[in-house]
């Protein structure tokens, strides 16, 4: 099978991809202004950040 992969997304998937990013920053910003904290990933591990974050991950799962 000879498939090649788009680098770019269509329109329509650019439309909804910016839809997903604005939805997911204003949750986000929500759960900082409320205190909450929030579980994120980066390089390929979660992150927990927040004033009310569990010390570690064994405590947070």
């Amino acid at each position: 099978m000879n498939a090649k992969r788009k680098n770019t997304p269509s329109p329509e998937g650019q439309k909804q991809l910016e839809s997903l990013r604005q939805a997911v920053g204003k949750t986000l910003e929500k759960k900082r202004r409320l205190g909450q904290y929030a579980v994120t990933w980066k390089d390929g591990k979660p992150v927990v950040a927040g004033e009310d974050a569990p010390e570690s991950k064994e405590n947070a799962y």
